[in-house]
């Protein structure tokens, strides 16, 4: 076991594979650092946050696993930071913390809240938002990106839930693809600013006693807001009222270009998560031969340890498609054809080590990533 970290006015460092837990404050802390990776931590439980950034640029919080803490990850005046591949299980608060992830006045370019797995259990939890960002701000060429994350678990706040954009303000701000069960009393939501995208993303919510709704677009403040585009989300959205409540557009938000695309599905239940999804800590997955934008809207892949298969999200299907997976000898080991956007693929065949899978279709160029089995 390590003990906590502070550090003020440091750069170029890497801290890796640490166990830290603190009973009066936060495991990591970092002030006006700079070019700092965060990895492969174990951190909690803690009176405070799993990993504090205030003044800090280029920071980088991947593959840790964050338990019975305050909030996940706080970024306070920050710039450059990116949170990706996390565990964060049963955050405690109390309000005002509570989150899993918290950008609070984060602003410019690099910024990312990715492929992170969340999981709150009532009764052994006490969360607000599971992600917000707060007067945050990305740029028009590089929007804060919250992109592929699982969030399951909310309650009982009856303010808190999913992902709120847009708290006291923000910008250019991309929502995409994220996956909620259960989020508390409402889903994701828009509550001022601009330039904000919300698409792509699933929300399922049952009758809890907190529950509100689903997706919305609603002005909370006295803060222009406008350019805001929601399209293309599948809500099952229940409130504690039993009422089928999926999608509220208060109409104070200009016009909410999409709007009509987000649809209720039935047939969006609990399952469209898997029973395990704290796991994600122990993926590494690399990018090669496309930027992150890029990947998001067309491949994602991710080992599921538990159920020893690799889950392979692909967002528009053309032509024929077959994921291959080789061995870093260039042995070809898995060939699998790609019928549906979400497929998976069992790997309870290969040993613990690195892979190559390879996505290739008709109509579209070879995609490339890494990934690790464990076993």
């Amino acid at each position: 076991m390590s003990s906590p970290i502070v550090l003020e006015n440091v750069s170029n460092r890497t801290i890796s594979g640490l166990e830290i837990s603190n009973a009066n404050g936060r495991c990591i802390s970092l002030s006006n650092c700079s070019n700092i990776t965060i990895q492969n931590c174990k951190l909690g439980p803690s009176l405070g946050e799993g990993v504090y950034l205030c003044n800090c640029r280029n920071i980088t919080v991947t593959n840790c696993t964050m338990e019975k803490i305050a909030t996940g990850v706080v970024a306070d005046q920050a710039s450059g930071i990116k949170v990706t591949y996390n565990d964060i299980k049963n955050v405690q608060g109390p309000m005002p913390r509570g989150q899993l992830v918290q950008f609070g006045n984060v602003s410019g370019t690099g910024n990312l809240i990715a492929y992170n797995s969340g999981e709150n259990i009532i009764g052994q939890s006490s969360p607000e938002d599971a992600i917000s960002l707060y007067m945050s701000n990305g740029t028009a060429t590089d929007p804060i990106q919250v992109v592929g994350n699982w969030i399951r678990g909310g309650g009982p706040s009856t303010s808190g839930g999913g992902i709120m954009a847009g708290d006291m303000g923000g910008s250019y701000i991309l929502i995409k693809d994220n996956i909620l069960v259960n989020p508390g009393q409402y889903g994701i939501t828009v509550s001022s600013g601009n330039d904000i995208t919300i698409t792509g993303n699933k929300i399922f919510g049952q009758q809890l006693p907190f529950n509100n709704i689903g997706l919305s677009a609603y002005k909370q403040y006295n803060i222009n807001t406008y350019n805001i585009t929601i399209s293309n989300n599948e809500v099952n959205y229940t409130n504690n009222n039993g009422v089928l409540n999926n999608m509220w557009n208060a109409g104070n938000c200009g016009t909410v270009v999409g709007w009509s695309t987000n649809k209720y599905n039935p047939n969006l239940t609990a399952a469209i998560l898997p029973s395990t999804i704290i796991g994600r800590a122990k993926i590494q997955s690399v990018t090669t031969d496309v930027n992150l934008a890029q990947t998001n809207a067309d491949f994602n892949i991710y080992p599921n340890q538990e159920i020893k298969s690799l889950i392979v999200e692909v967002g528009q299907l053309t032509g024929n498609n077959k994921l291959i997976v080789y061995g870093l000898n260039g042995q070809k080991l898995v060939e699998q054809s790609i019928l549906n956007n979400r497929t998976e693929v069992d790997f309870s065949k290969l040993i613990a080590g690195v892979y190559i899978a390879k996505l290739s279709g008709d109509n579209s160029q070879n995609v490339v990533k890494k990934f690790i089995v464990q076993k």
